[in-house]
């Protein structure tokens, strides 16, 4: 055991020692819990700092559609009336938003509710095959 400063330990009563052990550990719990309290918030802090960039980032890459968009109409109007390049822009444009959005809308249908059917269809199952143990019988659909 370490010297505290407070004497051989040898010297002091068993109360004395278990009191000391309980104020060190619950030193030991609070600087614990304040050096997670700190690296929560540096990882906080770095996480704030890399949702700004994304930020910045859905900000500039929707210059570059723009300029993007600018450019397949200038493109087309070479060959085309400017009238005519941005029209067929635009509806090219649309088509694969409205394709997206399908798509989009196909994934989230998917998604709810947001129930857990097999597992619930497992469990009726279960519930069946128990129901039939119970009473000696082998329930419909089963393979033994």
């Amino acid at each position: 055991m370490a010297d505290t400063g407070n004497g051989d330990a040898r010297d002091r009563s068993l109360g004395e020692l278990a009191h000391e052990l309980g104020n060190e550990a619950a030193t030991l719990v609070r600087q614990e819990v304040e050096l997670a309290k700190a690296e929560l918030a540096q990882k906080a802090s770095h996480a704030a700092k890399g949702a700004g960039m994304f930020g910045a980032a859905a900000a500039a890459g929707m210059a570059a559609l723009g300029a993007f968009v600018a450019f397949v109409i200038l493109a087309l109007a070479v060959a085309l009336p400017a009238w005519a390049a941005a029209l067929i822009a635009t509806g090219a444009f649309g088509a694969v938003a409205g394709g997206l959005a399908l798509l989009g809308k196909k994934q989230v249908q998917e998604a709810v509710p947001p129930v857990p059917e097999q597992a619930i269809a497992s469990v009726k199952e279960d519930i069946e095959v128990a129901k039939h143990a119970r009473d000696g019988r082998t329930p419909v659909g089963s393979a033994s």
